[in-house]
This record gives structure tokens, C-alpha cells and sequence, in this order.
């Protein structure tokens, strides 16, 4: 059953449908120095390569790990580039990272997902900014359903982001608690990407997408085309993509994907660093291993 939207979030909601969002990277030094200026050409490649929208300082940005001010630059960067840009905020100051990032013209917030009273959060952050508000089912954290269907039900939240990994089962029942609401199915799936959008996923918001854009964007055409054979192949490209990347461990997805935007000439490999992923070793991801 739908339940009330506020006008805000049903803007974004509409505005976002059908549409990759490329959850983007946070490229860094070895010291943890980040360019902004590097940064600004990262995002802009990414959509002009077919991202419709951003995500920055999400799960795959570090957004809990960069500073206040590295923050708000980064969501300026992002905005100046006229695409909606949704922003990552959480921890323990979540309200005032929610209205630094509505302060520089932030489209959307996404709290990250959290061990205490979610809906809680969710209405506090609503309540500060007026910003719609995109919530998130993380696989390493999952969402109860009676939490999914309280989150929906809020009138700030234009939909709901399903990164279940591998629960089937788990990312359907989310698909559909959150249609039934009339919020926004947003895929998440890097590794049920197209199982994802055959279950009712609207939209996308992935860090698969964090280089080699392409590669999402191309199973997205080729699922509003008519030709099943054509999203057979681009599905199959993908997929292949994401088996190299996220894998375990698997929080090592963020430098394996910095390792591929390095390659792809999107960033200089001096920038192509996590510090807060595990060790993967020295030996960089090539996409001729992948694709």
C-alpha cells in the first residue's frame, strides 16, 4: 500500500527514475591528500561517460573518513558538474553532515545504515535539511523488514537502495516493500545487476560504476531496449566486471576499482589508494584481466 511522499522527495524520485547513479570513489595519495581540482575531473569523466547522476561520500567515497572540510568540497565539486548528486552522511555527527553536504547543494542524503534506531535517524535528518532522503540496505548490516517498511513510509524518503550482494530472496522482498510504498527501487547490486532490474529495480546507485561507467550504463540501455539479446550480452560484460572486483575480500572493492580508474586514465595511479580497505597487495587489477 503507498503511503504519503512529501513533494520534495517525489520530485527526486521521478527525476531519478531509470537513471545510474555512479557511487563514486574518493581518490587519495598514499598519505591521504586528495586533489580537489583531480577530483573535479574524476566526477566529470564519470558522467560523461554515462553517469546520470553521482553519489559521493558514500560507502565506496570514505565519506566517514575524509575531513569536514574535504567534505563540503567534495559535494561542491560534484554539484557544479549539474547533475543530481546524492551525499553519504552518518556516524555520530550525521545531522551536521546532513546540513554541510544540503548547504553545498546537495540533491539527496543517504544515511548510512546503522545499528540503533534507524527511522529515528532518518526523520531526524529529514527534519534538518528538508532534503529527500535515499535509504540503504546493506548486505553487512541488513534491514529488518518491518524497518524497510517504517523507512518507506516516511514522507522525505524518495526511495530505497538494495545492496543485498548475494540474498535473492533478500533483495526482492526489499524491491517490493518499496514499490508497494510508490518510493524509488534503486539497485545496488553490483553482483544481481541484472537479476535486480527484472525484480523492479527503477534506477541505479552502484559502485561498479566508479570506472569503466560504461559497462552500467550499457545493461541500463540495453534493459529499456527491446533487444534481449543485447542485454544478455551487456549483463554478461558486467557481470564479469564485478566478479573481479567485488569479491573478498570484499571490502577491498574500493581499490580494486581505483586500480581500474588509474588504468582507464581517469585518475594518476599516485591517487589510486584506499587506506581504509585491506591490503590487497601490490599487484594492481588490469581490466585484461576482467574484460
Amino acid at each position: 500500500m503507498s503511503t504519503a511522499i512529501d513533494p520534495r522527495a517525489a520530485e527526486l524520485r521521478d527525476r531519478l527514475r531509470g537513471t545510474l547513479v555512479a557511487a563514486a570513489a574518493t581518490p587519495m595519495t598514499t598519505a591521504g591528500e586528495v586533489d580537489l581540482d583531480l577530483v573535479s575531473g574524476y566526477l566529470a569523466g564519470l558522467v560523461a561517460d554515462g553517469a546520470d547522476g553521482l553519489a559521493v561520500l558514500a560507502h565506496t567515497g570514505r565519506g566517514p573518513y575524509l575531513s569536514e572540510g574535504v567534505r563540503a568540497a567534495v559535494v561542491e565539486r560534484a554539484v557544479a558538474l549539474g547533475v543530481p548528486v546524492v551525499v553519504g552522511v552518518g556516524g555520530t555527527d550525521v545531522v551536521a553532515q546532513a546540513r554541510a553536504a544540503a548547504e553545498a547543494g546537495a540533491a539527496a542524503l543517504m544515511p548510512f545504515p546503522s545499528p540503533g534506531d534507524r527511522v529515528a535517524e532518518h526523520r531526524a535528518v529529514w527534519e534538518a535539511t528538508g532534503l529527500p532522503l535515499i535509504a540503504f540496505d546493506l548486505y553487512s548490516l541488513p534491514c529488518p523488514p518491518d524497518v524497510l517498511v517504517a523507512l518507506v513510509a516516511l514522507p522525505g524518503v524518495a526511495g530505497l537502495k538494495a545492496a543485498l550482494l548475494s540474498d535473492a530472496m533478500a533483495c526482492q522482498r526489499t524491491i517490493e516493500i518499496t514499490r508497494a510504498a510508490d518510493r524509488l527501487a534503486i539497485t545496488g547490486e553490483d553482483r544481481m545487476f541484472g537479476p535486480s532490474l527484472l525484480w523492479g529495480a527503477e534506477a541505479a546507485l552502484v559502485g561498479l560504476a566508479a570506472a569503466h561507467v560504461g559497462v552500467t550504463a550499457d545493461v541500463l540501455r540495453a534493459y529499456r531496449g527491446a533487444d534481449l539479446r543485447a542485454f544478455e550480452a551487456a549483463s554478461a560484460r558486467l557481470d564479469r566486471l564485478a566478479a573481479a572486483t567485488f569479491t573478498e575480500p570484499m571490502e577491498g572493492y574500493v581499490q580494486r576499482m581505483l586500480w581500474l580508474a588509474a588504468e582507464e586514465g581517469r585518475i594518476p595511479a599516485t591517487h589510486a589508494h584506499d587506506l581504509y580497505g585491506p591490503d590487497l597487495g601490490p599487484e594492481p587489477l588490469s581490466v585484461k584481466d576482467v574484460l
